[in-house]
This record gives C-alpha cells, structure tokens and sequence, in this order.
C-alpha cells in the first residue's frame, strides 16, 4: 500500500521534548494510489513528501506549542482511534474550552481529495492547518508566535534542517510539514478492501447492506472514497446555535444554503457523533433522519424528493442491512497503526 525507505529510522512516537533522529540524507515517502482510488490530489511537486518531512510534520501535529497557550495541538481534536476525530464532542473544543461551530472531520484520505471542510474553503492541504492554529476558539496563536516557541528548540532546529536543509523555521515550513504527514494518512484495508481483492468474506447481512447501499447510497457516497465531494443540502434543520449554513457562507449565494460537503464513510463506525454539527450520534439516527425527518425546502437535493417522497425510503430491516456493510468500511489497523500515533 505505502512504500517507506527508512535507514535505520523509524516514525515512532515523538512527543515531548523527545528528540528525534532524523535521517543524515533524507529520503523520499512514496505514495502509493490504492486501487480504485482517485488521482493524488495532494502537491507533491511543491511540497515532496519526505521520510524526515514527515517524522517533523507528525511532531508538529502533537505539538501543543502552536497554539496561544501550549495545550492545544492538531492531535487535540483529531484523536487518531476515532480515525482522527473529537469523538464524543458535537463540536470541536479548542483553547479554554471554547466550541467551534463544526464537528471535527475525520483525517485520512486527503492525499486523493479535491476539498477539505464541511463548506469546501479550504482545497489547498498545504494551507489546512493555518486555520485552526489562527482561529480563536481553536488554538488562537499566530504562525509568527509558533515560529518564535520553535526557534527556542534545538531539536527542532535540528528536525527542520533535515526536512528543508537549513535551520531556518517559517511558517510556510510549519504548513507544509505538517500536511505532509497528513498526506499519509491512507485508510484502505477494511474488511470491503479485503474483500474486493478476494481476501475476506461479506456475510449475508454485509452484502444485503452492500447492495442497498449501493441502490439508495451511491448517489452521494459514490466511489472508493465513499464521497463524490459535492455539496448538498440535505434538508436538516438550520441550527441556530452555531449559524452555519454551510456551503451559503463561503458564496453567500442563496442556492448554497444548507448544503454540506459529502462527508467519506470509510471508518464512519469510529467517528460519531455525526453531520456537520454532530447532531446525531448514532448511525441508526442517521438513517432514521433520512427515511422519516428530512425536511423539504427549496433548494434540497432532488436525490431526497423523488417520485413524491421526501427522504430515502428505508425499512428499519433496511437500515441495519445497511450499517452492518457500514461496518465493513472500518480500517483497524488506520486507527491502531503506530506511524500515526502520538
């Protein structure tokens, strides 16, 4: 799946004040596309992905030292056995115990897709991570105070000179090497991959699932990915709460109002509480919603009014047919796989 040339090194944890032996001559991170999988989307012409890039990028990913008052890191929110995910949190709490507005996305994948957030701003990974580091209610600090704490480093000094080859930390360095790491983060060694290269063995209830995931699902949920990356309202209710019409924020055009990035499903066991807001947290309430609470408005998406029914018609046979092939969609070894873990 992914190719490594170590030399004597190893992506372990490295947290801390633990320091890290990085490579003499550092060495390139192979990517490799899984079968079925998009195109790599991820810049690996202005950002290559290096052995040493990303054993910094991991270090700066737990690196609480990012954030205002150094407690706050990346790994904060995107806890790594909930594939990456605030599990248990509606919303994201970031520095003194603020709430965001959104449910933290999962992070795996993003080597192959063209968006990142709920509403789609963001589409560039080497620049992802600015936002929550400069965001109030995430970490609120600056990448010129980040910059200023890992100057005082040596051992990051030393890490950023075998990354780029020379000890001069920027903020441009800090985005980089940290989406780097994150462009390894590949999820694709369910229990539906092994089964699609003849390795594994769906049960009755996972194929019943499959195929009616695939009559109901793959609209939307299309593709290896599970997601076509379009945006679409769905005909949730507007959550005064937080105020987030999603797509409609980032055009401000009235057809965007309410539509959300289609979410993967793979690892979508792992990563409730789910939606946008994480107003559910239940797969059984997921489908719930989309059988028999899917309100009509204006601009909701013509896959959930057809032929005069609001909603996906599903039986509650159905909907467990149907999370027992979600299940499938589960990478253990993503969510256990040390390479990623603090």
């Amino acid at each position: 799946m992914i190719f490594l040339f170590f030399a004597a090194f190893s992506l372990t944890s490295c947290t801390g004040d633990e320091v890290i032996e990085p490579l003499p001559k550092d060495e390139a991170y192979h990517l490799d596309k899984p079968s079925g999988f998009p195109e790599i989307t991820f810049d690996i012409t202005g950002n290559p992905v290096t052995v040493n890039g990303v054993a910094l990028g991991k270090k700066l990913f737990y690196e609480g030292k990012l954030s205002r008052n150094n407690t706050i890191s990346c790994g904060f929110c995107h806890i790594q056995e909930y594939a990456f995910t605030h599990h248990g949190h509606s919303v994201s709490h970031g520095i003194d115990d603020r709430l965001g507005i959104r449910n933290a996305p999962p992070i795996q994948n993003m080597t192959f897709l063209k968006n990142y957030t709920w509403d789609g701003v963001g589409h560039n990974l080497d620049e992802r991570s600015l936002v929550p580091i400069t965001t109030d209610f995430e970490m609120d600090s600056s990448l010129p105070e980040a910059v200023g704490k890992l100057n005082a480093d040596a051992n990051y000094k030393k890490m950023f000179k075998a990354a780029f080859g020379d000890e001069n930390i920027t903020g441009e360095r800090i985005l980089k090497a940290i989406s780097q790491f994150m462009a390894t983060m590949i999820s694709a060694d369910s229990k539906y991959d092994r089964m699609k290269k003849g390795n594994a063995v769906f049960t009755a209830d996972e194929s019943q699932g499959m195929a009616l995931f695939q009559q109901k699902c793959t609209a939307c949920h299309s593709g290896e990915l599970f997601t076509d990356e379009s945006f679409r309202n769905t005909g949730m209710y507007y959550n005064s709460q937080f105020k987030d019409a999603g797509r409609y924020r980032v055009t401000l055009d009235q057809n965007d109002w309410m539509k959300f990035r289609v979410p993967s499903l793979r690892n979508v066991e792992y990563t409730a509480p789910y939606m946008h807001d994480g107003r559910f947290y239940t797969l059984d309430a997921v489908l719930n919603f989309y059988s028999d609470n899917v309100e009509d408005n204006a601009n909701l998406d013509p896959q959930l009014k057809q032929n005069g029914h609001i909603g996906i018609p599903m039986t509650g046979q159905d909907k467990q047919y149907i999370i027992a092939f979600l299940k499938t969609l589960s990478d253990n070894n993503f969510i256990t796989n040390p390479k990623f873990a603090e």
